[in-house]
């Protein structure tokens, strides 16, 4: 078995793909007070919104207002983009990072973002070239339209990613997404191994689902396949609004509990991360699948 580091990276996604999908739109201060209760306990990188259509996902509306707002400090702030006119605006924000994301199935990325996987990683071959510029690969493990996607075809949509234009090396940090929460660690293991040994100078990030109760195993088995940064949401909020029954992130205070208690830092405070999740929780009116939030950390301090 592999030898897990000392320490690993967890980017916060609640003020993003946490509430994205939530029924109860989030005031602009609500969301500011979010992110600054997730820097509070220790969140040092946060996706903080995404820069698409806002009929489609109204929650996202005031995505250039909340960057103007952003609390200055230690952490860097990524955006969510789909096509070229997010991303230009998510530059225009002057955030650190912008996510550009492209989905492995053709049916999905039409009804997410309205191309083809072929057409997204044309439109990749342009913004990737900008220093400031992310990939994630949606639906890496799974599609909720055309089911399996076989780890062959995975791969050819890295290499193109990685050789477009100009050829050679372009993603300093790849991450791949379980959008819809139907990986398991066998499938983890296999993909971020893969992906390693064909580019092995490419950090990898996994953006993970707990649909189906595998997500903390998941992120246990990339940990040891050498991914070196994890997607987290207090409380395990989330969702997508193209994908069917896409249900909640991995929760940001389960997965510090899970990596702390096996001796591996993640500058998390896990005592601010059920605060904030027990707050997130009372914002949105209902209850949230965060676990550690609910039973406690171990050993419990005294009352």
């Amino acid at each position: 078995m592999s030898i897990p580091p000392s320490s690993t990276e967890i980017i916060e996604v609640s003020p993003r793909d946490g509430i994205q999908n939530e029924q109860t739109l989030l005031s602009l201060q609500t969301k500011l007070e979010l992110i600054t209760r997730a820097i509070a306990a220790g969140a040092r990188r946060l996706e903080v919104t995404s820069f698409v259509n806002p009929a489609r996902v109204p929650q996202m509306a005031d995505a250039a207002e909340l960057a103007d707002m952003l609390p200055q400090g230690p952490a860097r702030y990524i955006g969510l983009a789909l096509n070229a006119k997010g991303f230009q605006r998510a530059l225009d924000a002057r955030l650190h990072e912008v996510n550009f994301v492209l989905v492995a199935t053709d049916t999905f990325s039409l009804r997410n973002q309205n191309m083809t996987t072929a057409d997204a990683l044309a439109l990749w071959s342009d913004l990737g070239t900008d220093p400031h510029g992310r990939l994630t690969i949606g639906a890496a493990f799974g599609c909720p339209f055309e089911g399996e996607v076989p780890l062959p075809k995975l791969l050819k949509i890295v290499e193109l990613a990685m050789h477009t234009n100009p050829p050679g090396l372009r993603i300093g940090e790849l991450a791949l997404a379980d959008t819809i929460g139907v990986a398991t660690p066998h499938d983890i293991t296999a993909r971020v191994t893969a992906i390693r040994r064909e580019h092995p100078h490419t950090k990898i990030r996994l953006h993970l689902h707990n649909t189906r109760n595998t997500g903390i195993a998941n992120a246990w088995a990339g940990l040891l396949a050498g991914a070196t940064a994890f997607d987290a949401s207090m409380g395990g909020v989330g969702g997508c609004p193209f994908a069917p029954k896409a249900t909640g992130n991995i929760a940001t205070e389960d997965l510090a509990y899970m990596l702390h208690r096996s001796h591996i830092q993640t500058g998390y405070d896990l005592d601010a991360c059920i605060e904030t999740a027990l707050w997130l929780e009372s914002q949105l009116g209902h209850p949230v699948p965060g676990m550690v939030m609910k039973a406690g950390p171990f050993p419990a301090k005294p009352a």
